[in-house]
């Protein structure tokens, strides 16, 4: 079992995660949480001028992670979670705002070491409009 970085909230629903970064109320506030849609993804929330961006994250064969991009944009390969948002922490990069205040939980949530996904059937990003693309940068 490995402990999750403190900007993952697990399974809280959109709405406990609107309520935790407008609480903070700082534009590039984020957070990362479970997917209640999709089993293994994740989305990342970034809070820019009152309204919160969720972008899916998923989980590739390999256990690495990527952020669902537009159609024909290359994705991104991340190692971890870290490597992530330490990528997205840099202004310019495609999200509404770069990341700069992470919103930490203040329970330990624990994951299982080595957790795979088999083939998960990954909805199309148009039929959900809760969430958004990831644009060329």
């Amino acid at each position: 079992m490995s402990a999750l970085p403190l900007y993952h909230h697990g399974a809280i629903s959109k709405a406990q995660c609107e309520q935790l970064l407008g609480e903070k109320a700082k534009d590039g506030a984020y957070l990362v949480r479970d997917s209640e849609t999709i089993l293994g993804a994740m989305c990342l929330c970034v809070y820019k001028q009152k309204t919160v961006y969720t972008y899916r994250l998923l989980r590739t064969q390999t256990g690495h992670i990527t952020i669902q991009a537009t159609p024909g944009v290359k994705d991104k390969i991340f190692k971890s979670l870290d490597d992530l948002v330490r990528h997205f922490k840099r202004r310019g990069q495609g999200l509404a705002m770069h990341l700069r205040h992470s919103v930490k939980r203040k329970t330990t949530y624990i994951c299982p070491q080595n957790s795979t996904i088999e083939e998960l059937d990954y909805e199309s990003p148009d039929c959900d409009p809760d969430y958004i693309l990831v644009l060329p940068s």
